[in-house]
């Protein structure tokens, strides 16, 4: 019998590790925005308006998605509105709120309302904001009620003069109201 001669292994196999690097574990990619994400308290709050399923109809199927529309605000008088897609309902919410605290605006607001009246209109939506005295409170409901509280107004008198029962028009006609405030009372001829 031959003997056969055993070499020694130079370099012995070594098992696949997965890669458990996550941008959370302070692993930086060199996409833009992708990282670690700064979700510290900025006093910031937000709330969903609406969550809807759309749907886009392609040659090979139906391709879903969800698409949100969040309010953010710091009750100190900024608000903002952001609407976004994502292919899960957490992706659109996130993505929803980052527009949101991205696209905020400042609200005039005069001992705890607003300066004065004012009308808005946005598609079929039509808004109606009017000052209250102190102690009243919201009389205000739906996209109107969150984005007031959001933004720090406490007393207000709203009405939707419309039909419009589309929550995401309501708020964009409300967000368009409050852009239109200004410092001073605007004298209304009659």
């Amino acid at each position: 019998m031959a003997e056969e001669i055993k070499q020694p292994i130079l370099n012995p196999p070594v098992p696949a590790q997965r890669n458990t690097a996550r941008p959370d574990d302070g692993f930086r990619s060199v996409r833009k925005g992708f990282g670690r994400r700064q979700e510290a308290n900025d006093g910031i709050d937000s709330k969903l308006l609406d969550l809807a399923r759309v749907t886009r109809v392609t040659g090979g199927g139906k391709r879903m998605s969800f698409r949100a529309v969040v309010v953010a605000g710091d009750k100190k008088s900024k608000i903002g509105i952001g609407i976004d897609k994502g292919k899960d309902v957490s992706q659109a919410i996130e993505k929803a709120t980052a527009r949101a605290k991205k696209n905020m605006i400042n609200v005039v607001i005069v001992d705890g309302t607003i300066p004065h009246q004012v009308e808005a209109k946005v598609g079929p939506a039509v808004i109606l904001l009017k000052p209250q005295k102190k102690g009243r409170g919201l009389v205000a409901g739906g996209a109107v009620r969150t984005i007031c509280e959001l933004a720090g107004i406490k007393n207000i008198s709203s009405k939707i003069l419309s039909g419009s029962k589309n929550k995401l028009n309501n708020a964009r006609a409300t967000m368009e109201a409050l852009r239109k405030l200004k410092s001073e009372k605007v004298e209304v001829r009659k």
